[in-house]
């Protein structure tokens, strides 16, 4: 009987030893397929990342081109007003009465709305270029890919608090009267 302990002892420790091996044998392959399933996401970001870098590129340079041109507009405004002002003193100086002057004040201040309006196009127009080419980076950039439409939808589903799913099931399961065949509800 002893023997038949012995026996079944060293058969038992030898399956255990050889289930210990297989597990081992599996973890390591485990391990192995993690370690290159990973180093492929992290391969396949490569393209994402320089995509990513050169948006980000295009968009420094969309920035400095439109703060450019917001500081040319700027100089421009300001140097108008400057020569207006002094053209204004200039101009009342050699006024001979205070008619004049105020007939020149109109002048003044027609033109200067005018050079406002048109002060202001320009810079909408400079911030409306900007957003275009805005829009065109943002289009190119990749969307995030989805990886299962059918999990996604799921998902969507499940975010829907139960009475609309059971709304939208009921509807889905209610036949569609044609518009012709349909009665007018009574009131």
């Amino acid at each position: 009987m002893n023997s038949d302990v012995n026996d079944f002892l060293e058969e038992q420790g030898r399956g255990l030893a050889e289930l210990a091996e297989r597990f081992r044998k599996e973890r390591l392959a485990a391990a192995r397929r993690a370690a290159v399933e990973s180093a492929a996401r992290i391969r396949s970001l490569n393209g994402r990342v320089r995509k990513l870098a050169q948006s980000g590129v295009r968009l420094s340079a969309i920035s400095q081109g439109t703060a450019q041109s917001l500081i040319e507009l700027q100089s421009d405004i300001v140097t108008a007003a400057l020569d207006e002002a002094a053209g204004q003193l200039q101009r009342a100086v050699h006024t001979g009465s205070v008619l004049e002057l105020a007939r020149n004040q109109a002048e003044v201040l027609q033109a200067a709305r005018e050079r406002i309006v048109k002060d202001m196009a320009r810079a909408v127009a400079i911030l409306k270029g900007a957003a275009g080419d805005v829009r065109k980076v943002a289009l190119r950039a990749p969307a995030k890919p989805v990886a299962n439409r059918k999990t996604a939808v799921r998902r969507r589903a499940a975010a829907r608090p139960v009475a609309a799913r059971a709304v939208a099931r009921k509807a889905k399961a209610r036949p569609r009267a044609n518009a012709r065949t349909r009665r007018p509800r009574s009131r």
